[in-house]
C-alpha cells in the first residue's frame, strides 16, 4: 500500500475515534507506520486529525515525554509527527504480534487545553531470514525403525512475525525420507523427519539431506540447515510413554525444585535394551535446559530455575526415552508448559510534568487559573487480569487532585488559585496500588513548584527615614541606606532604587545626594551649610524588574546639624581694622556703663551662645557683663589716669572646641561728667548676688593668704641681705671699687622695690624688682632682637664682661629657671635700675602687657633658701588659668596694680602689691659672678 493509501486509511481511523473520545477524558489517535523507515518520515498531523472544525483557532502542541519518545517526534507548531530515528521492531516488541508506541500529546491555546493520546503501531518488514540453531546435526537411526516414524528436527527461528515469519520447510530430494510442519501451541512451526521406506544399513548406512525453512516475505527470506543421517544396526524394541504429550500449569512464583511430571516409559527388552533412560532432545534449546531438569534415572521433571509470566507464558519442549540397548530407538513425549501469573510485581508510577526544568519536580505559575493541568501521572502493572488493574490516588494538599484521562492515566490539576508567597513548593505523594490480593502498593514522592509572577511592589523597611548629617562634611560622605525589600523571586524581587525628580532652592535634587541604584546607599554630593539650609527632603522610589515593574516609596528628611563652624562677630560698637575708640568722662561714677558690645554668631543654640570676656586691660579699672557684654567702670578713674586706656575684649561661643572673636577698644578719656541719662551697672538681686558674693570672697581669702607668702618671702630676703652686710662691711668698698657708686645707691634708697609674681610650671614664684626701666629681654645669642641684651651696642655692653660684678647701676643674675623657661643657655636678667636714672611712677597694667619675658632677682648660687615659691591655692578662677598656661606652656607675670580693687569677673586675678619699707632693701648686696 502506497504512501497516500497509508494517509488516508490513518485519516479515516482518526476521525472515528476522534468522535468516540471525550474531551474531559482526552482523546486517543492510532497510527501506523513501519520500521526502518528514514528518520523524517511523516507519520500524521494532529492538527489536521484532530480538529472538529475549520474555524476552531490555533492550538500548539507539546510532547509528554513517556518510554520510547526517541523514535518520535513532535511538531508544537501544528502536531506534525515524524520519525526521530530508525525504528527496529524486533528490539522494542520481541515475538510480539501487535508492537505500539503509545505517548501522549497536550494541545493548548490560551487557557484551554487537551490531553491526546496517540498509538503508533509499527508494521512489520522482512528484515530477518529464517536461522537454524545448528548449521549441521546429526541423527542416528535404526536399520529396524518403522515405517512413518517421526523424528524432530531443529527448529528455524525468524525475528520477523506474521507473514514475514517462516511458512515452511522443505527437505533435499531422498527416496526415503520426507518432512511434516507442524505449529505449537506458541505459534512456532517446525518440522519432523517421516521416515518413508524401510532402510537397510547394508544398502546404505548414511543419509546427507538439507533442510530449508522459508519465511512469506515479499521477496521470501530462507534459512539452511544440513542433517546427515547414521543408520545403525537395530534394537527391535523401543521405550513407550504412558502418553504421548503432557500439559502443566506452574504458577511462575513456584520455587525451584518443583517437581513438573514423574514420566514413566516402558521397554518390554531385557537387559540393557529394556534399561530406559530420559533426557531432552537434541533439539531442546539451551533455555528450556536452564530453566527444567530430567532426572535420567527416574524421568522426574523439575524446575531448574524460577520462570516469569511477564516473560513468557508458554513453554514446548520433548523429552525422549532411550534404553541402553544396541541401536536403541528413543520414544518422545511433548511437553506443554503453562506459567500462571501471581501478582508479584508492583504497579510503576511515571510522572511527566507539562513545565520541568528539574527531574521530579513541576513547574506551574502562581497566576494559573482553577483547574490548570500541571502533570500528567502514568501507571502500569506488569501483571495481569486483577493483578494488573491499578488504582491511584493523590494526597499533600488540597490545592491540587487527580482527574483520569484514560486507562491507566491520570491528571494532576490545580482546584484553587495560588501563591507563591504564601506556599512556593507543594510535595505531594502519589499511591498506586493493584486490586491483586494481596496489593501490591507503589508510593511516589513529587514536588509541584509555583513560578514568580511580579505581583507585589517591593515595601520599605519603614515608610519615613530620618537622618542626620553634621555640616561641614566631606563631598562624598556616607549619609544612610534605605531598605525595601520584595517577596517576588528572581527578577521580579530585584530592587532597584531612584531619586525622585525634585528641585531644592532652585536646584535638582540629585546634585545635591547621590542614590547607590543597588543598595540603596545614600552619599553627600557637596558640603552641606547649616547656616544655608537646615533640613533636605528626599522621595526614594524601588522598583523592580518585572513586567511590567511594581514599585513603592518612602520619603527621607536629612536633617543638617549645626557645628561650631563660625566665629562671633562683633556688631557693635563698629570696628576698623579690628579696634574702636569709645569716649569716656573723667568724672564717671563706679558702675557707668561706657559701651555695650554687641555680637552675633550664624551657628545655632550652644553654638551661638555668647559671653564677653577681658583680654588685656586694667581688670581694676573695667569689667565686662558676660551675658550683655556691657563694659562698666569698677572705680572712679583718678586724675593721674592717661588720656588713653585700652582693653581687649574678646567674645567667644559654647561651641567645642569655642571659636573667639576680639575687638580692641581704645578709652578716650574727656572732661566732664557723663549724661544723666546714660546707665550705671547694678548687679542683679537675690541668687546672682549670692552667687558673686560667695566667689568674691573666696577670691579674696586666696588673694590674701597669697599676699602673707610674700611677705614672709620679701622679709626673709631682706635679712639675709642686712647679715651679709654687715658682715662685709669693711670690704664694701674693694668689692665695689667705687665709694660714689654707693652713695648713690643710698641716695635712692626710697626707689620702691616691688614684688612680682611669676607663673612658673605649675606654681607660683615670687620675685623684686625696681619699676623703672625693668626689662624683659632675654640673652639667648642667636635669637635676641635688635637692641636686646646681648646685641645692644650701647654704653651697657661694658655691663657683658665675664666675671663682672655687681656694680650700683645694675644688677644682674644668672638662674636655671630662665633654661627651663626655654631660654638661651647664656641666661639675662633684667638689670635694676642705674645709679642716675630718675623714680619714675608706678606703673600700671597696661605697662607691663608688652613683657613677653620674665625677670628675676639675682641670686647666690651656693645658697638655695633666698628662693621660694607661692604656693597659692587653685580657686574656680585661678584653676581656669593653671590649665590655659599647663596647655599653652607659656609663663605669666603678674603685676600687682598700685592700688587694690574690687574684683568683678572670675577670669580677671589680680594680686595686691605690698611696698615694704625700702631701708630693707639697700644694703651692701652679694658679689656675682656672672658668665655669658
Amino acid at each position: 500500500m502506497g504512501e497516500t493509501g497509508w494517509n488516508g486509511l490513518l485519516v479515516l481511523v482518526c476521525a472515528s475515534l476522534i468522535s468516540l473520545a471525550a474531551v474531559t477524558h482526552g482523546k486517543t489517535v492510532k497510527y501506523q507506520t513501519f520500521e526502518e523507515d528514514a528518520p523524517g518520515t511523516v507519520i500524521g498531523n494532529l492538527a489536521k486529525d484532530t480538529s472538529s472544525s475549520a474555524s476552531s483557532s490555533r492550538n500548539s502542541f507539546r510532547m509528554m515525554k513517556q518510554f520510547n519518545s526517541s523514535f518520535i517526534r513532535l511538531r508544537e507548531s501544528d502536531g506534525q509527527l515524524t520519525i526521530g530515528e530508525r525504528i527496529d521492531r524486533e528490539r522494542i516488541c520481541k515475538h510480539t504480534l501487535h508492537c505500539l508506541i503509545a505517548f501522549d500529546v497536550v494541545s493548548f491555546s490560551k487557557e484551554q487545553f487537551k490531553l491526546i493520546h496517540v498509538e503508533v503501531e509499527v508494521k512489520d518488514i522482512n528484515d530477518n531470514s529464517p536461522e537454524f540453531p545448528r548449521k549441521e546435526s546429526s541423527l542416528e537411526i535404526s536399520e529396524n525403525t518403522a515405517v512413518g516414524t517421526r523424528i524432530p528436527l531443529d527448529f528455524a527461528v525468524d525475528e520477523d512475525v506474521g507473514t514475514n515469519y517462516i511458512q515452511s520447510y522443505q527437505i533435499s530430494v531422498n527416496s526415503h525420507f520426507s518432512i511434516d510442519v507442524l505449529s505449537r501451541a506458541d505459534g512456532v512451526k517446525y518440522a519432523e523427519l517421516v521416515l518413508m521406506k524401510e532402510l537397510d544399513r547394508e544398502t546404505q548406512a548414511s543419509y546427507a539431506l538439507e533442510l530449508v525453512a522459508m519465511d512469506g516475505g515479499n521477496p521470501s527470506r530462507s534459512g539452511t540447515t544440513r542433517i546427515n543421517i547414521k543408520v545403525k544396526d537395530y534394537n527391535d524394541n523401543s521405550p513407550v510413554f504412558d502418553r504421548s504429550s503432557f500439559s502443566v500449569d506452574l504458577p511462575e512464583d513456584a520455587p525451584v525444585g518443583t517437581l513438573l511430571l514423574d514420566l514413566n516409559a516402558e521397554d518390554p527388552d531385557e537387559g540393557l535394551n529394556g534399561e530406559v533412560v530420559y533426557g531432552f532432545g537434541h533439539q531442546v534449546p539451551p533455555e528450556i535446559r536452564q530453566l527444567f531438569r530430567v532426572d535420567r534415572k527416574s524421568g522426574r521433571l523439575t524446575l531448574e530455575s524460577p520462570v516469569d509470566f511477564e516473560s513468557k507464558t508458554t513453554y514446548e519442549f520433548d523429552v525422549q526415552a532411550t534404553d541402553l540397548g544396541p541401536n536403541p530407538s528413543p520414544a518422545i513425549c511433548k511437553i506443554v508448559v503453562q506459567v500462571q501469573d501471581v501478582n508479584d510485581n508492583a504497579p510503576e508510577i511515571s510522572i511527566t510534568p507539562m513545565t520541568s526544568i528539574t527531574a521530579g519536580i513541576a513547574y506551574i505559575t502562581e497566576a494559573a487559573a482553577r483547574e490548570s493541568f500541571v502533570a500528567l501521572v502514568s501507571t502500569s502493572d506488569r501483571d495481569s487480569g486483577a493483578n494488573g488493574q491499578v488504582h491511584c490516588t493523590l494526597y499533600g494538599h488540597d490545592h491540587f487532585r487527580l482527574q483520569q484521562a484514560y486507562e491507566d492515566s491520570f491528571m494532576i490539576v490545580s482546584t484553587s488559585p495560588l501563591d507563591r508567597e504564601k506556599i512556593p513548593e507543594y510535595n505531594l505523594t502519589v499511591v498506586a496500588e493493584d486490586l491483586g490480593s494481596p496489593p501490591f502498593r507503589t508510593i511516589t514522592q513529587y514536588t509541584i513548584r509555583l513560578t514568580d509572577e511580579n505581583d507585589n511592589a517591593p515595601v520599605f523597611s519603614k515608610p519615613v527615614y530620618e537622618v542626620s548629617v553634621v555640616e561641614n562634611n566631606a563631598p562624598g560622605a556616607y549619609i544612610t541606606t534605605v531598605v525595601a525589600r520584595d517577596v517576588d523571586m528572581g527578577s521580579n524581587g530585584k530592587v532597584t532604587y531612584k531619586l525622585a525628580d525634585t528641585y531644592f532652592m532652585g536646584s535638582p535634587i540629585s546634585t545635591f545626594v547621590s542614590l547607590d541604584p543597588a543598595s540603596g546607599s545614600l552619599y553627600a554630593l557637596r558640603s552641606f551649610n547649616y547656616e544655608v539650609m537646615k533640613q533636605l527632603e528626599l522621595r526614594i522610589t524601588a522598583s523592580d524588574a518585572g513586567s511590567p515593574p511594581l514599585s513603592g516609596s518612602a520619603s527621607v528628611y536629612v536633617r543638617i546639624v549645626d557645628q561650631n563652624d563660625n566665629a562671633p562677630y562683633i556688631t557693635q560698637p563698629a570696628l576698623n581694622n579690628g579696634s574702636a575708640e569709645v569716649l569716656l568722662p573723667r568724672d564717671s561714677p563706679s558702675g557707668y556703663v561706657i559701651t555695650r558690645v554687641e555680637a552675633r554668631d550664624a551657628d545655632e543654640g550652644v553654638n551661638a551662645e555668647l559671653s564677653y570676656g577681658l583680654a588685656t586691660g586694667e581688670p581694676s579699672v573695667f569689667s565686662v557683663n558676660k551675658a550683655t557684654g556691657e563694659i562698666y567702670l569698677n572705680q572712679v578713674l583718678s586724675h593721674d589716669v592717661d588720656e588713653t586706656l585700652s582693653v581687649t575684649v574678646t567674645v567667644s561661643d559654647n561651641g567645642r572646641p569655642a571659636l573667639t572673636s576680639t575687638a580692641t577698644l581704645h578709652f578716650l578719656i574727656i572732661a566732664g561728667s557723663p549724661p544723666s541719662d546714660r546707665t550705671v551697672y547694678q548687679p542683679g538681686g537675690g541668687e546672682e548676688v549670692h552667687a558673686q558674693w560667695d566667689l568674691s570672697v573666696v577670691i579674696i581669702v586666696v588673694l590674701a593668704g597669697s599676699c602673707t607668702l610674700l611677705l614672709l618671702a620679701i622679709i626673709l630676703i631682706a635679712t639675709t641681705c642686712n647679715r651679709r652686710k654687715r658682715d662685709k662691711s669693711g670690704d664694701d668698698s674693694d668689692s665695689y671699687g667705687e665709694k660714689d657708686n654707693n652713695s648713690k645707691l643710698r641716695g635712692n634708697k626710697h626707689e620702691a622695690v616691688r614684688p612680682i609674681t611669676i607663673w612658673k610650671g605649675n606654681s607660683y614664684t615670687t620675685i623684686s624688682a625696681r619699676d623703672p626701666a625693668f626689662s624683659g629681654k632675654d640673652s639667648g645669642k642667636g635669637d635676641s632682637d635688635f637692641n636686646d641684651s646681648d646685641s645692644d651696642v650701647s654704653g651697657d655692653t661694658g655691663l657683658k664682661k665675664e666675671g663682672m660684678r655687681c656694680e650700683l647701676g645694675a644688677l644682674w643674675a644668672c638662674t636655671n629657671e630662665c633654661k627651663v623657661l626655654g631660654h638661651s643657655d647664656r641666661c639675662w636678667s633684667p638689670s635694676a635700675v642705674r645709679a642716675n636714672a630718675a623714680p619714675s611712677p608706678a606703673p600700671t597694667l597696661s605697662s607691663f602687657s608688652s613683657l613677653s619675658k620674665t625677670a628675676s632677682l639675682p641670686r647666690d648660687p651656693h645658697r638655695r633658701d633666698n628662693y621660694y615659691q607661692a604656693h597659692i591655692p587653685k580657686t574656680v578662677g585661678l584653676q581656669s588659668v593653671y590649665e590655659k598656661v599647663l596647655h599653652r606652656e607659656y609663663d605669666y607675670v603678674l603685676v600687682t596694680p598700685p592700688r587694690p580693687v574690687r574684683v568683678q569677673e572670675i577670669s580677671d586675678i589680680s594680686i595686691p602689691v605690698y611696698t615694704p619699707t625700702p631701708t630693707h632693701f639697700f644694703s651692701p648686696l652679694c658679689e656675682y659672678d656672672f658668665r655669658w
